[in-house]
């Protein structure tokens, strides 16, 4: 009876903070880009031969970053520049056309990689390296960086 409860309870408890998170796109962002990095994880350990290739694996996190490109853009709404100690910059809403852009071209190159289904370690490195060069690109114009 006790883990039943403490399962509802959980299970309320994360409805409530995705709920609030989707009222909030500083929020809803930050949930978002935690997902992106976890997937970015899965592959980096791959790519650094601190796990086995698992073309599922990979794949899975493809779709968690498309999921990120098809949703990232709007959720820099103007006036939510501030806040939730967000990590974006000033640039985002002073270079909008920069920023969109970079999202465009990180959507461009996930979907290539999906496209291409890697299914060994070589053809994940090939279309890999170009999803993350194109967030390296925007978190270096359009993220703060912090420190640890």
């Amino acid at each position: 009876m006790f883990k039943f409860v403490l399962s509802v309870s959980l299970s309320a408890v994360l409805v409530a903070g995705a709920a609030f998170a989707g009222d909030d796109p500083i929020l809803a962002r930050q949930q978002l880009m935690e997902e992106t990095r976890d997937a970015a994880k899965v592959i980096g350990g791959m790519l650094k031969g601190q796990a086995p290739f698992d073309a599922a694996a990979a794949m899975s996190a493809f779709e968690v970053w498309q999921n990120t490109a098809a949703k990232a853009g709007d959720l820099f709404p103007e006036g939510s520049d501030t806040g939730h100690d967000t990590e974006a910059t000033q640039f985002i809403w002073t270079d909008r056309d920069g920023f969109n852009q970079a999202m465009e071209d990180f959507a461009t190159r996930v979907d290539a990689a999906i496209a291409a289904g890697p299914e060994s370690l070589d053809a994940l490195k090939v279309v890999a390296g170009p999803v993350f060069q194109a967030c390296k690109g925007c978190h270096e114009g359009y993220r703060i960086e912090k420190e640890d």
